[in-house]
Parts: structure tokens; sequence; C-alpha cells
């Protein structure tokens, strides 16, 4: 049984790849946060309806639940860097199940704005939890992201 939970959201597929990565090297357990109403397949839509939700502190509806979330005790959390922030469906999963005592690890994609400030807002939905080393990576991530994500884990240590 593994203690590890691999949970993330992707528009477009950059949080997926990291997402598996992680899988593969930790053994974890995956899921994919999926809004009840996808987000517009238009980047541009897609990006006005994330500011807006945003600006409204709205936490969209998700379908994806965790009934066992207890049993983790190393919690990733994959978000795409959207206006500085988590993407709003990760902040309804956040708000949505307590990580009160888990290791919460943010991995995040990004187009230029880093990380902008996403560390700071998990640690106010997870004020209990404690938040340890970030990765982030340009959009898709370069050639060796592999060997990056290795590298972060071993920094971590946490590695199967």
């Amino acid at each position: 049984m593994s203690n590890i939970l691999i949970v993330y959201y992707s528009w477009s597929g950059n949080t997926r790849k990291i997402a598996e990565i992680i899988q593969k090297e930790t053994g974890g357990d995956v899921i994919e946060v999926i809004p009840e109403n996808p987000y517009p397949s238009s980047y541009n839509a897609t990006l006005e309806q994330a500011k807006k939700e945003i600006k409204m502190n709205y936490k969209p509806p998700i379908k994806t639940k965790v009934e066992d979330i207890e049993k983790y005790n190393i919690i990733f959390v994959g978000t795409p860097n959207w206006w500085s922030t988590i993407a709003p469906p990760i902040a309804t999963f956040l708000s949505q199940h307590n990580l009160s005592g888990k290791n919460v690890i943010p991995f995040i994609t990004h187009g230029g704005g880093g990380q902008g400030r996403i560390i700071n807002d998990i640690k106010k939905l997870c004020p209990e939890s404690k938040i340890l080393e970030p990765f982030s990576t340009y959009e898709g991530g370069s050639k060796d992201l592999r060997e990056k994500i290795l590298e972060w884990l071993k920094k971590l240590q946490i590695k199967k």
C-alpha cells in the first residue's frame, strides 16, 4: 500500500507529464483533478475564465474525491501557474480534503511566471500541513526533465 498520493490538474498536459514521472519514480497513487465543467479548449478563453474565477476566489465543482486521504502521508500537488496562483480546481481539491499533518509537495508548470504566489496560497489552504520544497518547470520541461525530477526527489529523500 502506497503512502504517497500524486494529485494534479492539467489543462494542456504539461502538469500531467510531471505527475506521471513522479508516479513512476515513487510508486505513488496518482489522481487527476477533473472539474465538473471542463475549461474551454481555447487557451485565451481558459485564461479569461481562470482570471475571473481567481479574482472571485471561486472554487469550481470537481468530480475528484479521495475518500481515504488519511492513508497518505506524502501528497504531491501539481498545478499550472494561472495568474500567479494555483489553478481553481486544485484550490477546490485542497479546500475539500483535510491535509493536516501531511507532507505536501507542490509541483508547478508555468509559462514564465515561475512559482508566483502558489506556495503561499497552498499554505493558506493547508495551514496544518508541512509544505516541502516545490518543483517548477517552464511549460512541459526540458529534455532533461526526468533527471531534474529525479534530482529533486533525491533531495526530498523520496524515491522508490
